[in-house]
């Protein structure tokens, strides 16, 4: 018994260590866009990174509720900041959009689809 709950335990935690990353792709205004990834670790939620060449902006989200929703801070190299929202349509893909404080409104795309954009 004990065994098997040592197992458990160091099986848990390889998982719990696992990083999964995913493409990302952020258009702002003028259908600027923006490529990166997303990385996600089981428990604690995950990140993401994108760029356009100029400028970088970066987040960190916790783990999807049962909505299968996250909301996260977005802060860019040239000051701007906003509030990002995400939908998981699948455990590895999904979008939505980042309201910037400037009031502009960004798409955010990751998973397969971002490779397209």
């Amino acid at each position: 018994m004990r065994l098997i709950s040592v197992t458990a335990a160091i099986g848990l935690g390889l998982l719990a260590a696992c990083d999964v990353s995913h493409p990302v792709a952020v258009v702002g205004p003028g259908n600027t866009v923006f490529k990166g990834t997303a990385t996600a670790t089981f428990l604690e939620g995950g990140w993401f990174q994108a760029s356009n060449g100029k400028t970088s902006c970066q987040g960190r989200y916790r783990p999807a509720s049962e909505t299968k929703m996250v909301t996260f801070p977005v802060t860019c190299s040239n000051g701007l900041t906003g509030v990002g929202t995400a939908t998981y349509e699948t455990p590895r893909a999904g979008g939505g959009e980042i309201i910037m404080k400037d009031g502009s409104r960004w798409k955010f795309i990751f998973g397969r689809a971002a490779l397209a954009v």
